[in-house]
């Protein structure tokens, strides 16, 4: 099954262009984990964003077994717009454990940049033989043409999972670095960045895998 898995995490690597897991830390103390109670935030001040990837990951764990809320929906408003003191999270954190919570896991871009990428590739060219004019046709679209190259956003994303269970300390479970690269959507680029958070954590053994539907042996 963690074969699989892998596999599968190999593909999406491939495949979601868009979204691309740079580096990632595994706790090595911790070998399999099963959160029970979650708590997913997204820290971003779009909140249609927000929405969406708190959504899409509730959905995601709950689909594995584990108890979810979103912060959206757990804190009370002015949690979505006022910055917290020490003291206050502390506190937040004990009303998690009264609760029954005992992961959380957080999600917020720390940083942005911008990109040029050309729009034509000359490594065809032998480079032994180019003479000045040849270099100058060659190139001079840089400055002539606006089409020659074009901009693109790269947003570099974590995303942690801490343990806040009463009888140990406050840890750091797993933390992952996320490249979202021009994001088209709010609702793709939620899509492809929670499927590849949750194929990671799943090859990583720190959430459970996804129950499989039952198969319906009935023949018409």
């Amino acid at each position: 099954m963690k074969y699989f898995y892998t596999i599968l995490l190999a593909f999406l690597l491939i495949n979601c262009s868009s979204t691309q897991l740079i580096d990632q830390w595994k706790n090595p103390d911790i070998t399999t984990y099963a959160p029970a109670k979650v708590l997913v935030v997204g820290l971003t001040s779009n909140i249609a964003a927000r929405q969406k990837f708190e959504d899409k990951l509730k959905e995601q764990l709950e689909m594995r077994g584990a108890e979810v809320h979103t912060s959206i929906a757990y804190f009370k408003p002015t949690f979505k717009t006022e910055k917290l003191t020490e003291k206050e999270l502390s506190k937040l954190e004990k009303d998690l454990i009264n609760d029954g919570f005992d992961t959380i896991i957080f999600s917020k871009v720390v940083g942005v940049e911008d990109k040029i990428a050309y729009t034509k590739n000359f490594d065809v060219y032998d480079e032994t033989f180019v003479r000045f004019k040849e270099d100058y046709l060659r190139y001079q679209d840089v400055f002539y043409n606006p089409d020659y190259y074009e901009e693109y956003t790269i947003y570099h994303a974590e995303t942690g999972m801490y343990c806040i269970c009463p009888t140990k300390d406050r840890e750091l479970i797993w933390k992952g670095y996320v490249d979202i690269v021009d994001p088209q959507s709010i609702e793709s680029s939620a899509s492809d960045y929670v499927e590849l958070i949750i194929a990671v954590l799943e090859e990583q053994q720190l959430v459970n895998f996804k129950a499989l539907e039952p198969i319906d042996d009935e023949i018409d």
